[in-house]
């Protein structure tokens, strides 16, 4: 059975923590920023930690 290519996307966007964390960034940061609130901005900045189904998709997507 040949080898599975990793998503360029996932990739790009999730990280795999030493300890097989998926750590991802909070979406609704890119654009439109102008109509939200400071406090808001900064509660969406950093990484979260997915689990379950999410996390398992990924790790599939990553070949992990």
């Amino acid at each position: 059975m040949p080898k599975l290519k990793t998503h360029s996307g996932t990739k790009d966007r999730v990280k795999i923590s030493k300890n097989g964390k998926v750590r991802a960034g909070h979406p609704n940061m890119n654009h439109f920023l102008g109509k939200k609130s400071g406090s808001r901005k900064r509660s969406l900045t950093g990484l979260t930690t997915r689990t379950g189904g999410d996390a398992k998709a990924i790790k599939r997507n990553l070949g992990v």
